[in-house]
């Protein structure tokens, strides 16, 4: 670990990272808009210029040499003294700053990117009040350059973070500057729009509002959001993640740095992949009963019916006969609390996990590099938590079989089942529905109406994951949390609650709660992974 001084205080540094790193992990707010940690550093834009200690060429002695250098590209090194707090660096951040402002419009007002943009907050921070420019400014017209990003250039900087981006990790290489000098713009190749898995990511790297994402696009004021703290569930890859919201809306999706997973990026199919949950053919309600009988009761009644069906069922025919359907969609501890039920009132009763949406095969960027360090990689898995539900099953041991296995069994071999859906599309197919009419008892755990929910016993709604809490495990085997982060449409309760009321417990439903339950049997879930925070002053 290399040790270096800033602004004379001691700072001990991570190994392999540059001086600006340095400073802003250890909390200094040096200004900068071309560097990012995760992309190729070209020191473009010069604001984190400093000064640095360097021997004197005559006399060998240490001296400052009252020139600057860039400290995004100068190495920590062991013992090196540098300094940001200088009358010289201010002179440079308050001529940087005047440059990027010579064309930029007054738009604040109107632009997306207010209240998270780091050249608003360096012009108040670093910059002059006052621009000595009497010229007309330089005007470009706004540009459509993808299905779902606009690009406005009279607001760039030039920090060509989405060039590098498309460049060095999607590896798709829609995106250029063009021109040379003051006329100098981004844009994409002719006939290139841009159009890959992860260009969602571009809005998020620039720092100014110069790309635009289509679908929050005046939708709402950033500090008007909230934010909450999350899993993608659009893959098994389980990118980190946060929700926007505001007045129990969600807006938007952004991606959290995990090192572990997704370091700093997610794909479009999880960035925009929400929308189902403001499905009009949602369910709100539990119902009891089929037809002309079927009735809503109240949710304090709910656990006292469902053991009542259960138990009278396994009473007349045998616990043999009953089957737990769990889906890949369901949080740990609503799995476990599931099958702890289950188990509790059909003791043989036999678990398997649901169908596992999958579209054809990983996909690893930079795409079409072969030799290269994978980035990122979308998981042919279009599901959260198979691996979770797999194990809590495999833990449970008694009587387990596959989803293949279940519907190729002979008819009246199960006549009594719990299905839990939840997923965010069509996902009950003819197999499926010939399975649950041969059921007497069926008791269908689901988001949306469907032909299954028209044959269950007992219909319980289910909630969208924003609304819930608990844990998935992805493809690499880590356990990790996500928040709530929206209230459930009313009448509704979250899957948690009612399940830990069925499975016995009173009181209220707290993930962390079960999650330590099951820990004292389960070693995997005795730590979760919880993605870190970035500096403070990073963006």
């Amino acid at each position: 670990m290399a040790k270096i001084i800033i602004d004379n205080q001691e700072v001990h540094c991570r190994d392999g990272i540059n001086v600006l790193q340095a400073a802003l992990e250890a909390g200094w707010d040096v200004p900068h808009l071309c560097y990012h940690p995760a992309l190729k550093v070209v020191a473009s834009c010069r604001l984190c210029m400093m000064e640095m200690k360097t021997p004197d060429p005559r006399t060998k002695e240490m001296v400052w040499p009252g020139k600057l250098i860039p400290s995004c590209q100068t190495p920590a090194r062991d013992g090196i003294e540098v300094r940001f707090d200088t009358e010289l660096v201010a002179a440079n951040r308050r001529r940087c700053m005047e440059l990027w402002l010579l064309d930029h419009p007054l738009d604040c007002p109107v632009c997306d990117q207010a209240g998270e943009c780091s050249l608003q907050d360096y012009t108040k921070k670093f910059g002059n009040a006052q621009s000595r420019m009497v010229d007309e400014k330089y005007v470009n017209p706004k540009k459509d350059i993808g299905p779902r990003t606009f690009l406005y250039q009279d607001r760039c900087v030039l920090c060509t973070r989405c060039v590098r981006f498309t460049q060095d990790i999607s590896g798709t290489g829609e995106l250029c500057i063009v021109n040379r000098g003051s006329r100098s713009e981004i844009d994409v190749f002719p006939g290139r729009p841009l159009d890959n898995p992860l260009q969602g990511n571009v809005v998020d790297l620039c720092p100014v509002g110069n790309l635009l994402d289509k679908d929050f696009l005046f939708k709402q004021r950033v500090w008007f959001l909230s934010s909450t703290p999350s899993v993608c569930t659009g893959c098994a890859t389980g990118c980190s993640i946060r929700i926007d919201h505001n007045d129990n809306v969600l807006y938007r999706l952004k991606p959290r740095y995990n090192p572990k997973v997704n370091d700093y990026w997610i794909c479009d199919h999880g960035r925009f992949g929400w929308k189902h949950m403001y499905d009009k053919a949602r369910l709100t309600s539990p119902f009891v009963g089929a037809g002309d009988g079927r009735t809503a009761p109240l949710w304090e009644e709910l656990p006292g019916i469902v053991r009542s069906h259960f138990e009278g069922f396994v009473k007349d025919h045998s616990s043999k006969k009953v089957v737990a359907v769990l889906s890949p969609f369901m949080a740990c501890e609503e799995a476990w609390l599931l099958i702890r039920f289950i188990r509790d009132v059909a003791p043989k009763a036999a678990l398997t996990i649901g169908p596992v949406p999958e579209e054809g095969s990983d996909v690893s960027f930079p795409a079409g590099a072969e030799g290269e360090e994978v980035k990122f990689t979308i998981s042919k898995e279009k599901c959260p938590n198979r691996r979770g539900i797999e194990i809590l099953i495999k833990e449970a041991g008694g009587t387990t079989l596959t989803f293949d296995e279940l519907v190729g069994r002979r008819a009246g071999e199960f006549s009594a089942g719990w299905m839990v859906g939840g997923y965010p599309g069509e996902w009950v197919d003819q197999r499926i529905e010939k399975l649950a009419k041969s059921f007497a008892l069926l008791v269908v755990q689901d988001m949306f109406d469907s032909a299954l929910a028209g044959l269950a016993t007992v219909l319980l709604p289910s909630c969208a994951w924003a609304e819930r809490e608990g844990c998935f495990v992805n493809t690499a085997g880590l356990v990790q949390p996500f928040e709530r982060a929206l209230t459930p449409p009313e009448g509704m309760r979250q899957d948690g609650q009612y399940l830990f009321e069925i499975a016995g417990f009173e009181g209220l439903y707290s993930a962390r709660r079960v999650r330590e339950m099951m820990a004292e049997s389960i070693s995997v879930f005795r730590e979760v992974w919880e993605a870190p925070l970035r500096p403070a002053h990073a963006h």
